[in-house]
């Protein structure tokens, strides 16, 4: 099965690696950026400044899409685009079969924001 490979745009950067984990792993484009803007899980990713997202797949024998990705500034701004100036840098996807444990207790995002701001205090 050949797969289209994404093209850069704008707002999103799709590296090789990235590109091969996609053939490996049959997973096209519209999948990744499914997860990208919908996911059930979002952690820290492990390489520095990134952020991984996860979906759950299957039904018989379940398993986890991940993504891997970075957001860095950029010097366009579009009126459609939500991140005026950001770009977003697609690092690597992969298949997790089962369920993978939680790493930290899930923290709402505005509690974190209010400890940040506490903290530079």
């Amino acid at each position: 099965m050949l797969l289209k490979l994404p093209k850069n745009t704008k707002e999103i950067h799709w590296t090789r690696h990235i590109k091969e984990k996609m053939r490996e792993y049959q997973l096209s484009e519209r999948r990744l950026l499914k997860i990208l803007k919908n996911p059930e899980r979002k952690e820290e990713g492990i390489a520095p400044d990134t952020i991984a997202v996860m979906q759950t797949a299957g039904r018989k024998r379940p398993y986890e899409i991940w993504l891997m990705y970075q957001i860095k500034k950029s010097n366009f701004k579009t009126q459609k685009s939500k991140l005026k100036g950001e770009k977003i840098i697609m690092i690597s996807a992969w298949k997790y079969p089962g369920k993978s444990p939680i790493k930290r207790a899930p923290i709402p995002e505005e509690v974190l924001e209010n400890l940040e701001e506490v903290l530079k205090e």
